[in-house]
């Protein structure tokens, strides 16, 4: 005996199973630009309240180091910070009184050798074998603040200055 044909016609759409999950409402329902508005904020209040707690247990540690009544306040910037000027650029923030002292070890990898040389794009100290020069500038900088460029026959150095 044959098979029975199928009774429904071609365009016949049957309901189909459709997972709908917080992501499709969060996109597509009524309050998504809500839900959405109050996880951004959510994500941002964490962020800030972790920044000032890690800012707030450094500088109290750095006071009681020294014995001082008072811990910094957000004021003083740390040695290697910058700010964003008027024009929107970012500057380099000279290390006040009460700075943390610049750091022993190679900002690349890490070892307390005993020559350093500071980069010329960040200021941190690095040791000679992770020291390179930029073939644009002739400045030297760390490994952290170099590209090698491989577009052409010879490989190259840049600085983040030279690279853009």
């Amino acid at each position: 005996m044959p098979k029975r044909s199928y009774p429904f016609s071609e365009s016949f759409s049957s309901q189909y199973k459709v997972h709908v999950g917080l992501k499709e409402i969060n996109n597509c329902g009524v309050f998504g630009l809500k839900y959405r508005q109050e996880v951004y904020e959510k994500t941002k209040s964490l962020l800030f309240n972790g920044t000032k707690a890690v800012m707030g247990r450094l500088w109290k540690a750095d006071g009681e180091e020294k014995g001082s009544g008072p811990a910094p306040g957000p004021q003083t910037l740390l040695r290697g910070q910058t700010t964003i000027g008027q024009d929107g650029r970012l500057r380099k923030a000279d290390a006040g009184p009460g700075c943390a002292a610049a750091p022993s070890a190679c900002c690349v990898c890490q070892r307390v050798s005993g020559s350093r040389k500071s980069c010329s794009q960040c200021e941190r100290p690095a040791c000679p074998a992770c020291v390179q020069q930029c073939s644009g500038c002739s400045d030297h900088c760390c490994s952290l603040c170099s590209v090698t460029d491989y577009s052409e026959r010879y490989e190259r150095v840049l600085c983040c200055g030279c690279s853009s």
